[in-house]
């Protein structure tokens, strides 16, 4: 099980996740695939100093990806979306 600080890899800023932002305040992390949902509401409040209402997780699947000859793939992921209380912002997603 990670610890706090090994728990949110990064945050995923795309055009999908920003407009969730600007509609319902969700923000989306890519987080250690063994993070229970528990440790990432405590991981959020830990580091941001918000309150977390929600969270749901999902497990992003690996792709098959082709150059030329050469077949690879993109590994799997687990992405959270956090939902904070009404008035509490992380700062990180702002700028």
């Amino acid at each position: 099980m990670p610890d706090v600080y090994h728990t949110l890899v990064r945050p995923v800023v795309t055009e999908k996740s920003s407009s969730q932002w600007g509609a319902l305040k969700e923000y989306a992390f890519e987080v250690h695939p063994d993070a229970t949902k528990p440790l990432i509401r405590a991981a959020i409040q830990q580091m941001f100093g918000v309150r977390v209402v929600h969270v749901r997780t999902l497990m992003q699947r690996a792709k098959r990806r082709t150059r030329g000859k050469s077949v690879g793939r993109r590994p799997a992921w687990k992405k959270a979306f956090v939902r904070l209380k009404e008035g509490d912002t992380i700062p990180v997603f702002e700028g």
